[in-house]
């Protein structure tokens, strides 16, 4: 049977190719991907530079190379610069605002929570995001544990098969990126990826579908099972999205920082390079290539270095993103993998 599933279950891990790709968008440290980047970046101009090993020199005579390669790296890193500012400057307009402002955010946060607290009936929810995330996926857990005793009552031989196979699923899953939680901290990418596991608008919708197609036959007991599963797992999606939506912020302010803490460093040295570098410069070679080579790719590598970490970081946002795009039983593409 094919069934819907939301882009969010691509996190899943069924296909090996895309979870390497995932991996590297998503989960591999940003430091590491820029360096990788960088690396190949320096080696691919060695490698070009040795196609026309004594003409490097010339084109620095004859044409000032350095000084065009260079010269637009100083425009671009300010430019950079300047975006940091307008990303700080997007980040900050999210948290200013007035005291009726702050205390309707807080209003919204708060009625969130004493929702989640009625429904899987608890006194106080907890304040760790990870810890809030696992008691409403042990409050699905356990209703889905109900539902095959609920339904087993009318004997319905395709419900109760519906059932046992769905809330199989839910529980596994759950319990999965449950162990997944103990050990994720707010920061870290590791919380949203242990999210991301929990395909919650599939099982939404299939539980919807099971109990629209099957009411005739529910008891009183197992559609209240069905209601309270239900708003657990839009609770979870709520939740989702509002560790999601914090996370970008956190994302941009880091990515801000790492931006400010390489700009300067790349422009003195970019300065340096172009006073100082010329077809006389750095004489004799090392390791088979021209010291000027070398020293001007280094440089050129270390003026890239900005954009490279601004891509890297904005990589693994636009993927989020791109995965999360529809809260709630929306789907927007089609396997053919019952992942439900």
């Amino acid at each position: 049977m094919t069934t819907p599933s939301s882009p969010a279950d691509r996190f899943l891990g069924e296909n090996p190719l895309a979870d390497g790709r995932l991996w590297v968008l998503m989960r591999l440290n940003r430091w590491v991907l820029s360096a990788v980047i960088l690396w190949g970046v320096f080696v691919a101009l060695l490698v070009g530079a040795t196609l026309g090993p004594d003409q490097f020199r010339m084109l620095v005579a004859n044409h000032n190379v350095v000084w065009w390669i260079f010269a637009a790296f100083l425009g671009a890193i300010i430019t950079g610069v300047t975006l940091v500012v307008t990303l700080n400057q997007l980040v900050l307009s999210q948290e200013l605002g007035s005291a009726g402002d702050q205390r309707e955010r807080m209003e919204g946060v708060m009625e969130f929570r004493h929702e989640v607290e009625e429904t899987i009936d608890v006194d106080v929810s907890s304040s760790d995001p990870a810890a809030f995330m696992q008691q409403l996926l042990n409050y699905a857990q356990t209703q889905a544990e109900q539902l095959p005793n609920a339904v087993a009552v009318g004997r319905n031989e395709e419900l109760t098969t519906q059932v046992d196979e769905y809330a199989a699923t839910l529980v596994e899953n759950a319990v999965s990126v449950d162990r997944m939680l103990d050990d994720a901290q707010f920061g870290t990418f590791a919380l949203l990826w242990a999210l991301f596991k929990f395909n919650y608008s599939s099982k939404i919708f299939r539980a919807r579908e099971i109990k629209t197609q099957h009411a005739p036959a529910l008891s009183d007991d197992a559609e209240d099972v069905f209601d309270n599963l239900i708003d657990v797992l839009k609770l979870f999606g709520t939740g989702r999205e509002h560790f999601k939506t914090l996370y970008f912020q956190w994302e941009l302010i880091n990515l801000s920082r790492a931006l400010s803490y390489i700009s300067i460093p790349a422009l003195v040295l970019v300065g340096i390079a172009l006073m100082n570098l010329g077809p006389n410069a750095v004489p004799g070679t090392m390791f088979g290539v021209d010291n000027l080579v070398l020293l001007t790719s280094a440089v050129y590598t270390v003026g890239l270095a900005p954009f490279v970490v601004f891509l890297v970081y904005m990589l693994r946002i636009a993927t989020i993103a791109k995965h999360t795009l529809s809260i709630g039983p929306f789907v927007l593409s089609q396997t053919e993998n019952d992942q439900n």
